[in-house]
């Protein structure tokens, strides 16, 4: 993976880039001017992480980048801070200072709205596979700034976890974290959405295994959460009870831990 800057790169931009390269590995590149196909060539690495002032950008050459952007995650987050549900929320059954390991977490939509509901006194873990993903998402949520400062606020408090979730599930004790969630990436998409398509690019594919279930359940207190689609066999396959919704493609399935065991 390289990590570089834009062309006009101030020196604190240029500054955050080799961290974000010390801390993944990855090889930092001064921007100078060359484009980014070229530099691609000359390092032999197709995934680029672009460093901006608000936040970073991610480019494989070739292929639509994919700028960090909270999108309809920060729609969600508003409402719930009107004090408005969310269906996810409830499923989890998710309280202020709930603690949260997203094990999926993409670019963080979900992982948003878990933070901004657990407020300050919460603790929330992304966990994310692909280190190109797991990079953006650091440097997004570190650096997007919105309009809203309870949600700028909340996106400074995630964690962001690289590697794959059953190794993190693995290391983890017993009833260490409130919830556990699953959203996996659905092999047939519902829509093509700009948004989205280019995340298909870089995100695990893999269906979920019995053994990440098994694991999730041996460390969540309260709640182990799967987003399907409405209808899906993985819910019965995973051992959840899906919850549908009126008018919604999708549901979420739930796993509620008994605290005898």
């Amino acid at each position: 993976m390289i990590i570089t800057t834009g062309d006009k790169a101030g020196e604190a931009v240029i500054r955050r880039a080799e961290a974000l390269a010390s801390r993944t590995g990855g090889i930092y590149v001064p921007r100078r001017h060359t484009p980014l196909g070229k530099m691609s060539r000359a390092y032999g690495d197709d995934d680029i992480i672009v460093v901006l002032d608000g936040g970073a950008r991610l480019v494989r050459p070739g292929e639509e980048p994919m700028e960090f952007h909270p999108s309809m995650g920060f729609i969600r987050a508003k409402r719930i801070l009107k004090g408005e549900s969310d269906p996810m929320l409830d499923a989890a059954s998710m309280h202020p200072g709930d603690s949260v390991l997203d094990c999926t977490a993409g670019l963080g939509t979900d992982t948003l709205v878990f933070s901004v509901k657990g407020g300050p006194g919460s603790r929330i873990t992304a966990v994310e596979s692909s280190a190109s993903l797991s990079a953006l998402l650091t440097e997004g949520l570190a650096h997007y700034t919105s309009n809203v400062e309870e949600i700028n606020e909340a996106m400074r408090r995630i964690r962001v976890v690289n590697g794959h979730h059953l190794d993190v599930l693995r290391s983890m004790p017993d009833r260490s974290v409130d919830i556990v969630y699953f959203d996996p990436m659905f092999r047939e998409p519902l829509m093509d959405s700009s948004a989205i398509r280019p995340l298909r690019w870089f995100a695990n594919s893999d269906p979920l295994s019995p053994d990440s279930i098994k694991e999730a359940v041996r460390v969540a207190r309260k709640t182990v959460v799967l987003k399907e689609k409405r209808g899906s066999g993985e819910f019965a396959r995973l051992g959840f009870a899906e919850e549908t919704r009126a008018h919604s493609k999708i549901s979420y399935g739930v796993i509620t831990v008994d605290r005898d065991k």
